[in-house]
C-alpha cells in the first residue's frame, strides 16, 4: 500500500499536464536572457503582483538571500521573527552572504507587528547595526500555516516608509495565503520592495522561486544570482512547470485547507495528542500528550504507512498538497483514528 506522505508540501511529482508544459517549452540561454519561456514566468508573477520586475532562481533560499543582499550592507541587521525561515532554515546565509546580524522578535505564531517592530529599528549609534531591513513571511511555516492579511502589512510597510527600511515578502506559500484570505496578489506590489514567490510548495512544480522587485533591483540580483552560482541555461523547460502551475494549482489550494482542517479534527479526538494549532491553510502542527515523545508518534505513524516530520519533542507537522487524494486523506484519517498509544 502507498505511503501518505505529509513531510512536506515539496514531495509532489509534476501532474502529466506540467510534464506535457515542460517537453513543450521552447528554451533558450536564460544567462543571455534568451529564454523566452524563463522570460514568460518573470512577466507574468511581476504581472500578477504588480510588481515591475522578476529573476527566476532555482529555490526559495536563494531567492530570499539575494533579496536580503540587495537590501543591505555589511553591517547592517534584519529585523525578522523568531520563527523565520530566513533565520532558520538557510543555513546562516544572512550572515554568510550578506555580513548582516539579525534582530529576533516573537511574533503571535510568527506574526508580526508595527508595535513589535518599532521599538528594535536601532537609533542612529555607531555602537548598533543599521537597521535596514525587515522580513515578513506568509505564510508562517513555523507557525502552522498562519497568514497575514493585507490589512495587517499595510501598517508595517507605512512604518518602514517613514524609517526608511525596506521590506521583503518571504512569500513561499504566499499563493496559499491568497486563497486562505481572499485577498489580491496585484495588491502586494504597493507593500514590498521584494516578495519571493516559490513555485515548489502548494503549486507542486518540481523547481523554483522567483524574485519580484523594481527594474533596478532585479538588475543587481541578476548580478548575485550569478554569483551565487545561479544562472542556469535552458531553465525553461523549469519554468514552464512554474506557469502550468499558476494557471492550473493556484485555486486547488482551497482542497489541500480543507483537507488540513479535517486531519486537524481527527487528531483532536485521539488519545495521543495534547492540542492542536488551528489550521489556516494547508499547514496542521499538533503537540503530543505527556508521557510521549513526538519521534516516538512519528515512528507509530510510519509503521502505518503515514510520513511526517517533528518540529520538537512534543510537535509534529503534517503538510498537506496535490498529490494527497480526498481517498488518501480519508485513509489517513481512519489510520489516526485507529492509532492507540
Amino acid at each position: 500500500m502507498d505511503k501518505i506522505d505529509f513531510r512536506s508540501d515539496t514531495v509532489t511529482k509534476p501532474t502529466p499536464g506540467m510534464l506535457d508544459a515542460m517537453m513543450n517549452a521552447k528554451v533558450g540561454d536564460d544567462v543571455f536572457g534568451e529564454d523566452e519561456t524563463v522570460n514568460a514566468l518573470e512577466e507574468k508573477l511581476a504581472g500578477l503582483f504588480n510588481m515591475e520586475a522578476a529573476l527566476f532562481c532555482p529555490s526559495g533560499t536563494m531567492s530570499n538571500q539575494i533579496a536580503i543582499k540587495c537590501f543591505t550592507q555589511p553591517m547592517d541587521e534584519v529585523i525578522c521573527d523568531q520563527t523565520a525561515h530566513v533565520y532558520r532554515y538557510e543555513g546562516g546565509g544572512i550572515a554568510y552572504n550578506s555580513l548582516a546580524s539579525v534582530r529576533l522578535l516573537n511574533g503571535e505564531r510568527g506574526i508580526l507587528t508595527p508595535e513589535l517592530i518599532e521599538p528594535e529599528i536601532n537609533a542612529d549609534n555607531v555602537h548598533y547595526p543599521n537597521s535596514s531591513l525587515v522580513v515578513l513571511e506568509n505564510t508562517v511555516n513555523k507557525g502552522g500555516g498562519k497568514c497575514y492579511q493585507l490589512s495587517q502589512i499595510e501598517p508595517i510597510h507605512h512604518l518602514c516608509a517613514i524609517k526608511g527600511i525596506k521590506l521583503h515578502l518571504d512569500g513561499a506559500r504566499i499563493f496559499n495565503a491568497l486563497v486562505a484570505t481572499g485577498d489580491k496578489a496585484a495588491n502586494y506590489g504597493k507593500y514590498f520592495d521584494g516578495i519571493s514567490v516559490c513555485l515548489s510548495k502548494g503549486l507542486g512544480a518540481p523547481v523554483g522561486s522567483v524574485l519580484l522587485s523594481s527594474k533596478e533591483t532585479i538588475n543587481k540580483a541578476r548580478r548575485i544570482r550569478k554569483v551565487l552560482g545561479g544562472g542556469m541555461r535552458q531553465a525553461g523547460f523549469l519554468a514552464a512547470a512554474g506557469i502550468y502551475a499558476l494557471d492550473h494549482h493556484v485555486t486547488r489550494l482551497a482542497t489541500d485547507h480543507q483537507h488540513a482542517k479535517a486531519l486537524a479534527t481527527a487528531l483532536t479526538q485521539t488519545n495521543y495528542v495534547s492540542a492542536v494549532t488551528p489550521v489556516e491553510t494547508n499547514i496542521v502542527l499538533f503537540d503530543v500528550r505527556n508521557g510521549l515523545k513526538s519521534d516516538q508518534v512519528v515512528k507509530a505513524l510510519g509503521a502505518k504507512g503515514i510520513l511526517c516530520n517533528s518540529t520538537s519533542d512534543k510537535t509534529i507537522r503534517f503538510v498537506t498538497h496535490l498529490d494527497l487524494s480526498s481517498s488518501l486523506i480519508d485513509r489517513a484519517i481512519t489510520t489516526i483514528s485507529q492509532l492507540n498509544l
